[in-house]
């Protein structure tokens, strides 16, 4: 669905001739559109949530204390910050979002989409931890006529909520049709969710499904003592949510105890970051790139020298990347993970662990993935 369509649908019946006007002189609702955008690049695009929904929560608020109609806002004393945070996470997709929006987060991305504009969206009151939605925002004055903007953000961030939720629905009943495929088109489906121009969460969710039934039937022999010894399958555990603010590593392997960490830049900052945060533990990057591993390995190690002019410096954080697996490796992975029939298993874990992430309400009991790292 194209979202600009529906907003400009949603003024028309509201502002009617002046819409056009109402659009282009409304800093929130061209902000809305910006967010929006997503909508129409369907399931695997990622969504914007958070800040939406503090903007739905707190306009929700002022329409429901009758300020639509009072115009006494400027006397209220202000939302109550858990009566806002726990209404978010009844919302749709709202479920493991944070309050870093409601902080701070729409604040900063509003002011940098509209530098010049004079005004904040969200009003906050340190002492008693109150909320306002800036009624400047809500307020505009069109050919000198007052008009009130609160009922369409409502309805555009609804349609932006069900088109969302529609194609996230698609999206997990093609994967469970897909267990009907053949192995080829199964292949082709799949690595379609792993090419470099897909969400950065999506790629996560099913290069993990991959990987931990790649090595899912492989095993190992360790022990204490040499009469103990012990034969183990090689497990990969997914650490928390993707792309999470948590400082963690995304996936761990027991009983190897390899790390493995997803990223889709080659930032050589990105890489040595996370190499330092485990104390140049050896770690393995899963890259969103198609490119070869000898060129990905070029391009970290000549960024690493034009940063550092030491040779020993740049031997020994590259010395830490234990393994680097891009897109083909992937592919190539998924492939023999088929061959041993694990197809079925792998498109349920991408059905489970997409429905955590997106915090959607299916078949699955939410108080099991309480303990998951949660940020937005």
């Amino acid at each position: 669905m194209n979202l600009l369509k529906k907003i400009n649908e949603i003024l028309r019946n509201d502002f009617g001739v002046l819409s056009d006007k109402v659009f282009l002189e409304s800093p929130i609702i061209q902000y809305l559109n910006i967010k929006t955008k997503s909508a129409s690049k369907g399931s695997k695009s990622r969504g914007s949530f958070a800040n939406l929904y503090v903007i739905y929560v707190l306009v929700e608020d002022y329409i429901s204390k009758g300020f639509l109609k009072t115009g006494e806002y400027t006397e209220y004393e202000g939302a109550i910050f858990t009566n806002l945070f726990k209404r978010q996470r009844e919302l749709p997709f709202g479920q493991k979002l944070q309050n870093h929006a409601l902080n701070h987060r729409m604040n900063q991305e509003f002011k940098k989409c509209f530098p010049t504009c004079d005004y904040i969206p969200i009003l906050r009151d340190l002492k008693t931890n109150r909320y306002w939605f800036n009624e400047n925002l809500i307020k505009i004055k069109v050919d000198g006529t007052d008009h009130n903007l609160a009922k369409a953000i409502i309805q555009i961030i609804d349609v932006y909520i069900e088109t969302k939720k529609d194609a996230f629905e698609n999206f997990i009943r093609f994967c469970e049709r897909a267990q009907k495929l053949t192995d080829k088109e199964s292949i082709d489906f799949i690595g379609s969710l792993v090419e470099p121009a897909i969400d950065a969460r999506i790629f996560e969710i099913v290069s993990y499904s991959i990987l931990k039934y790649y090595y899912h039937n492989q095993n190992i022999y360790w022990g204490f003592e040499i009469d103990k010894i012990q034969e183990d399958n090689l497990n990969l555990y997914k650490t928390g949510r993707t792309n999470a603010n948590d400082g963690g590593i995304d996936f761990v392997m027991k009983p190897l105890g390899r790390f493995f960490q997803v990223t889709e830049t080659v930032d050589v900052n990105k890489y040595f970051l996370d190499i330092d945060k485990i104390e140049k533990y050896p770690i393995t990057f899963v890259i969103k790139s198609s490119d070869l591993i000898s060129t990905l390995k070029r391009k970290i190690e000549e960024q690493a020298e034009e940063q550092y002019s030491i040779k020993a410096i740049v031997s020994r954080y590259m010395g830490c990347i234990e393994e680097i697996i891009n897109v083909p490796i992937l592919i190539e992975r998924l492939e023999e993970a088929i061959a041993q029939e694990y197809l079925g298993d792998i498109l349920d874990e991408i059905i489970k662990q997409s429905k955590v992430e997106f915090s959607y309400e299916g078949d699955y009991d939410v108080s099991d993935y309480e303990d998951l790292a949660i940020s937005e």
